[in-house]
């Protein structure tokens, strides 16, 4: 590979990022994260990546700081950069990764917000109004999926019993199933794989999908609430449930089993939150 051409080398990498199975998500972040960096390094005439320093990386974070982006953001953009970076080195492209030099911004992780029983019984009732966001709510509250997998489950992903994710199966519980198959019943005729998919039969984006779950929290009043935080309820409530650590883990795609365990301590907590989410 020719370390000039910055942009092969984000090409190659996200063949990489294909061969291994990546979700069409994550391919594209890690290429916008990317492609960004590239511009800086444009904008500082470094046009060969074995030019790169730790300085440029270092002045990247802090562009993006002063741009606006928060720590949290500009932390997964260097998370992006030192991947790229260790690929390199594996092709034998660089002899040292810069970006392991490079500090993480500091910043305080908020704890993870858990729905209320009224306030996801409140947004399942209002989604009801519409059979695309009644079965999108569903399987995001009920299944504890992340928004990107969402909008790249397709057809064939869906079982009479279970759903595969990124090479996980997911129990469908009835409520779920039910609220797929009712969907499915008015979705657009088209020839497309992917099981939400907008009124002119186009996939349905993750933007499109946050701003659709975002208008649902306005609509019922509930407050300082993001889509993670449908994950969040689902994985709490299975644990209130008796579910074991090892097995959510799994469900949900957790590589440790720690990032369950902190959960724990939330729902102990909480002493008015005792079942795990119901079915219809």
């Amino acid at each position: 590979m020719d370390s000039s051409d910055l942009r092969g080398l984000i090409g190659s990498f996200v063949q990489n990022l294909k061969d291994q199975g990546k979700s069409n998500y994550t391919i594209v972040a890690y290429k916008k994260d990317l492609e960004q960096f590239v511009g800086f390094l444009s904008s500082r005439e470094k046009t060969d990546i074995k030019e790169v320093k730790k300085e440029d990386i270092e002045g990247f974070i802090q562009k993006l700081l002063a741009d606006g982006y928060t720590k949290k953001s500009a932390s997964r953009k260097l998370n992006s950069i030192r991947t790229f970076f260790r690929f390199l080195k594996l092709e034998g492209v660089i002899a040292q990764n810069p970006s392991l030099e490079v500090s993480h911004p500091k910043y305080i992780q908020a704890p993870p917000r858990i729905l209320s029983k009224l306030e996801y019984r409140a947004l399942r009732d209002f989604a009801k109004g519409d059979l695309r966001t009644y079965a999108i709510v569903e399987l995001l509250l009920q299944t504890g999926v992340r928004i990107g997998e969402l909008a790249e489950i397709r057809l064939a992903d869906v079982g009479t019993e279970a759903l595969m994710v990124t090479g996980r199966s997911i129990p469908l519980n009835k409520a779920v199933k039910k609220a797929v198959d009712e969907y499915l019943t008015i979705r657009y005729q088209t020839e497309s794989p992917y099981l939400f998919i907008t009124k002119t039969g186009r996939p349905l984006l993750v933007r499109n999908i946050r701003t659709l779950i975002t208008r649902c929290f306005r609509e019922v009043g509930i407050e300082n609430a993001k889509v993670q935080d449908l994950r969040n309820t689902f994985i709490a409530y299975q644990l209130v449930g008796g579910g074991s650590i090892s097995y959510i883990s799994k469900i949900v795609g957790h590589k440790r089993l720690s990032s369950t365990e902190k959960y724990l301590n939330l729902i102990k907590e909480e002493t008015d939150r005792k079942e795990k989410l119901g079915e219809l």
